[in-house]
């Protein structure tokens, strides 16, 4: 249980990032490796390229042959062969010959240059070269890309789609990488319905484990809905243990508040594994976190955020997206923010870290301007759904004037 204090958010946070870590590595297919961080050093076997190869097609000459060259007085070489791309056996030619040869073919022994097809007449049993080559041109040289036994890509790298590819060259079907977290939702509440139910007098359909789950995902978490969970005591502590095997974070919503029906609160602090705080921020003031445990000894982390749309955002955003990132091995767990003028003036509580939604506008200048959209309000799920950002105002800011810069935090999609 709490001491009864008010938390900072930036203290609750650190409590929350000091008992999680990133997830043990695991082996993953290549393509289900993309957007993790890679777990080990990969080096190449082999250079890239592995063998000296044209960059045009062309003709593969001596550049020496070629010094005479000019359009007025082409050079005459005898072609003996062509060299397609995939030709298993490497070709050789001697002075005064030519090869024509496709792009990605082994360049022939002999030859040191590849002259573009367009810079000749193009013939078949003998060619017209119209101007001098350099030694090397047009050729890709082994290992010119990464040598042999070179480092390809260092532990940590986030594995995008060009690192994708690098991997594939250097021939690594699957590799090591920091796994993504398998966060579950539940929503806690006997007044809540299902999607695709109608709901009656006093009921609401759940929203929440949507938000959530799509909110965990963008994070980069493996996130599932769980459902619905009503104010029970004992179908809420099953409903948990059932889930522990299969969740490296458990993420409820609802029945965190002061509320006689608050059975989150009540069935987790019996467990005295979670604990529950009031944190100096609005929305979002009822936090629980801690951890719960399987009968192996795995601890699992579990989030405790209040009920309302905007307080679950919000919260999620300020505590949950960080232990998720920190879970992925990122070296920065938190968004960036950027500075922007407030076409608004509006009021915050001191003491409390206000985040209110907002629209962000990019200016013509570069700069960035925000304008409020929707009341303070922890229940406004529409205005919610037209913001693009939250307005941050710490606590001791009690006043934004319209003009003055201000703190913003972009929710961009998928910002990994």
């Amino acid at each position: 249980m709490s001491d009864g204090r008010l938390r900072t958010v930036d203290e609750h946070l650190a409590g929350v990032l000091g008992t999680v870590g990133a997830l043990e590595p695991i082996e993953l297919h290549l393509l289900d490796a993309q957007g993790l961080l890679l777990a080990e050093d990969v080096t190449s076997a082999f250079p890239l390229p592995s063998f000296d190869n044209s960059a045009m097609d062309g003709y593969a000459v001596r550049a020496v042959d070629t010094r005479h060259a000019s359009d007025e007085q082409p050079v005459q070489l005898q072609v003996v062969g062509d060299i397609a791309a995939g030709a298993k056996t490497r070709s050789g030619m001697g002075p005064g010959l030519a090869m024509r040869i496709m792009t990605g073919a082994p360049l022939p022994a002999g030859a040191d240059a590849v002259i573009p097809v367009e810079d000749t007449d193009g013939g078949v049993a003998k060619v017209a070269i119209r101007r001098p080559v350099r030694t090397g041109e047009c050729v890709r040289r082994a290992g010119e890309d990464l040598p042999a036994n070179a480092p390809a890509i260092r532990a940590g790298a986030a594995l995008g789609p060009q690192q994708i590819a690098l991997l594939a060259a250097v021939g690594r079907a699957s590799v090591l990488v920091r796994p993504r977290p398998r966060v579950l939702v539940l929503s806690t509440g006997s007044e809540l319905v299902e999607l695709g139910s109608t709901p009656t007098f006093g009921e609401v359909i759940d929203s929440n484990s949507y938000l959530l789950t799509a909110a965990a995902r963008d994070a980069g978490a493996d996130a599932r809905r769980v459902g619905i969970v009503v104010d029970d005591h004992a179908k809420l502590i099953d409903a948990l243990e059932s889930q522990l095997l299969r969740a490296d974070v458990l993420v409820t919503t609802g029945g965190v508040s002061m509320g006689a029906y608050d059975v989150v609160k009540q069935a987790l602090s019996e467990l005295g594994t979670v604990e529950f705080v009031k944190v100096a921020m609005q929305p979002g003031k009822p936090q629980g976190f801690g951890h719960l445990s399987t009968s192996s000894g795995h601890r699992v982390p579990i989030f405790c955020l209040p009920g309302n749309p905007v307080s679950a955002m919000v919260s999620f955003e300020a505590f949950v997206r960080p232990a998720i990132r920190k879970l992925l091995g990122k070296r920065s767990v938190h968004r960036a923010t950027v500075q922007a003028t407030a076409l608004e003036s509006f009021s915050s509580p001191e003491g409390v870290r206000q985040y209110r939604r907002g629209v962000l506008h990019r200016e013509r200048t570069g700069g960035y301007s925000v304008s409020l959209v929707g009341g303070p309000g922890s229940h406004l799920i529409a205005s919610m759904a037209a913001s693009n950002c939250l307005v941050v105002i710490d606590e001791q800011t009690t006043e934004v004037v319209a003009g003055e810069p201000t703190t913003v935090l972009p929710l961009l999609l998928s910002n990994r």
